[in-house]
Parts: C-alpha cells; sequence; structure tokens
C-alpha cells in the first residue's frame, strides 16, 4: 500500500513494503507493483 506523507513542506508518497519514496503517486504505485519488498539498494 501507498501512504501519503509530508516531508520539507512537500507531499511525498511512500511505498509501505521498502519505504522509498515518490513525489509521485502513480510512479509510488507502479513501483509497489513491482516492489520486492526489500530495502533498495541505493540512497534514498
Amino acid at each position: 500500500m501507498v501512504v501519503q506523507t509530508e516531508r520539507d513542506d512537500m507531499t511525498w508518497f511512500k511505498c509501505e513494503h521498502c519505504g522509498l519514496m515518490f513525489d509521485d503517486q502513480g510512479d509510488a504505485r507502479q513501483h509497489e507493483k513491482n516492489c520486492d519488498s526489500e530495502e533498495p539498494s541505493y540512497i534514498q
């Protein structure tokens, strides 16, 4: 599930599986469909 959060005076959409944050809800939902539920191997 994608959750909406506020950070740095912006709205972000966070993947609940791995914690990766997106500034676009559509991008977050697309990521979530392909997420392997592990921590991303790159800096967020």
